[in-house]
């Protein structure tokens, strides 16, 4: 295996990532250009249900919007994926059936990581047993900030590995990383290792996904691109609340990365919470009218 100088240290412009994201905020978006844009972000929605009191019945529903989000618009597209447990992958895999829709499953001791590495495999291996068409893991955060980068590497490696088939989803947990400069280096060594995207955070610790956070990881991601070829996907994760930030989102990606990652293969939200919003500025867009909140399930 060849591995990355884990001792290159790529510098980062603190104020130049604020001041552009800033500047990418004030983009005018027209409205047919909006209602676009919004049903794009529901489209590449990782619904997600990742509580103790999961049950099989609160997936099956979980499911039922991912396949059809508000039932008076049933020509709006389809979510991407539906996150869960490993042990509710089969109930989730069963519920979409024959729709497109993914099950994703987190796994590696979620949302710590702190579990031996065999367990960590073992709870992936299981994962994809079970039918996930893709993992979410979590990196060793106290082994990157103690400097230990070839344990990280090692471990996203053998994560992949035990994938098989299935799409790894490497998660960071940049709020975590502390500094911009560390959410580089880890998302330059989770692509190294074989990581399919790149993820913010787990959505348990705050701050979880951050625009400015979001712009070095797509940075990472392009320089890697231009190093390799290997489209690599991204998806910021917690935090992300109203379609109005999803859009400019989106605004982020295509203008770092290009149209090609405005896709549901390369770009994702994880934010159930996200999700009534976006429906509600949709049927405010197509209708004029706004709807009551009580009008979408809460899942």
């Amino acid at each position: 295996m060849n591995y990355p100088d884990f001792s290159v240290t790529v510098p980062i412009d603190h104020v130049a990532v604020e001041e552009r994201v800033a500047r990418l905020n004030k983009r005018s978006i027209k409205k047919e250009s909006k209602i676009f844009a919004l049903k794009l972000a529901l489209s590449m929605m990782d619904l997600t249900t990742l509580e103790g009191k999961d049950s099989e019945g609160k997936v099956i529903q979980l499911c039922q919007k991912a396949k059809m989000p508000y039932g008076p618009m049933p020509d709006l597209p389809t979510v991407a994926a539906v996150c869960v447990y490993p042990t509710m992958v089969r109930t989730a895999k069963n519920a979409v059936k024959g729709t497109g829709i993914n099950v994703a499953s987190v796994a590696t001791a979620f949302p710590s990581g702190m579990a031996p590495l065999s367990v960590r495999i073992d709870d992936t291996k299981y994962a994809v047993d079970e039918g996930a068409d893709e993992v979410d893991m979590v990196i060793s955060r106290g082994a990157f900030l103690s400097g230990d980068f070839q344990q990280v590497f090692d471990e996203i490696a053998a994560i992949k590995e035990a994938c098989g088939p299935a799409h790894l989803k490497v998660i960071l947990e940049t709020g975590e990383l502390l500094t911009y400069e560390n959410v580089r280096k880890a998302s330059d060594i989770a692509m190294d290792a074989g990581a399919d995207f790149i993820k913010t955070s787990t959505g348990k610790i705050s701050p979880a996904a951050t625009q400015p956070v979001t712009l070095v990881m797509l940075e990472a991601i392009r320089d890697y691109y231009y190093k390799t070829g290997k489209m690599i996907g991204m998806k910021p994760a917690g935090g992300i609340r109203t379609a109005k930030q999803a859009i400019q989102y989106l605004v982020l990606v295509k203008e770092t990365l290009g149209a090609a990652w405005l896709d549901k293969d390369y770009f994702r939200f994880g934010a159930s919470s996200l999700a009534n919003d976006v429906l509600m500025q949709i049927v405010k867009q197509t209708t004029g009218q706004y709807q009551s909140p009580d009008y979408f399930s809460v899942d």
